[in-house]
């Protein structure tokens, strides 16, 4: 197994739950988990730790990162910026990434019950990815990992459900297609920052003492 399939299965395996937050993930554990040499399993750890699914301490063993109540207002703030700079660009032009269309119509086609995060990424990274500008999604993949992280959880504990989400997204692009700036900027910060809000209540209705 090449060193991106070991990634994947990883990445996917994370943000399911499966390797909750805070769970060693040592090159030991993916060698023999995915048959792979030990400089394979350590290639896909450190592209996990740059990627910030996973965090590591020197002389110590990666583990899945854990986001807490500080790391996830200050990642959604960061998130909300670049995103909304993002499609205030696209609006300006009118432009609608292909690949935002189609990841839309992906999660109207979901079950109201059904996981969404990964087309809900999709969305979110096809947007900056298509903005008129170059930094910006290199700011954006230096967020990813952990915007993952953050995505999934608000689809695992169910903060937002599917037609929500699918709804706001909507709104979005037509106010990219529309040229409205403006609002699809207003737009963008609003959907991001109710989730922020959402999963903040969760956290802290969960570490009450």
């Amino acid at each position: 197994m090449l060193p991106d399939a070991v990634v994947a299965s990883l990445q996917a395996e994370v943000l399911d739950g499966r390797l909750a937050p805070g769970a060693p993930v040592t090159e030991a554990l993916v060698s023999e988990r995915f048959d792979v040499a030990r400089p394979t399993a350590r290639i896909a750890i450190d592209r996990l730790v740059a990627d910030g699914l996973l965090t590591r301490e020197p002389h110590h063993a990666a583990r899945v990162t854990r986001l807490g109540r500080a790391d996830l207002a200050d990642l959604f703030a960061a998130r909300a910026a670049v995103e909304s700079a993002a499609v205030e660009l696209l609006a300006a032009t009118a432009a609608v990434p292909e690949a935002a269309t189609a990841a839309h119509a992906e999660l109207l086609a979901l079950a109201p019950d059904a996981s969404y995060s990964w087309v809900d990424i999709a969305f979110h990274r096809a947007l900056v990815q298509g903005a008129p500008a170059t930094r910006l999604p290199r700011l954006h993949d230096q967020l990813m990992g952990e915007i993952e992280l953050a995505i999934a959880q608000v689809d695992a504990q169910r903060l937002r459900s599917t037609r929500e989400v699918a709804a706001e997204h909507g709104r979005i692009l037509d106010a990219v297609a529309a040229g409205d700036a403006a609002l699809a900027g207003h737009l963008t910060r609003a959907h991001i920052l109710s989730s922020r809000d959402r999963l903040i209540a969760h956290y802290d209705a969960t570490h009450r003492k």
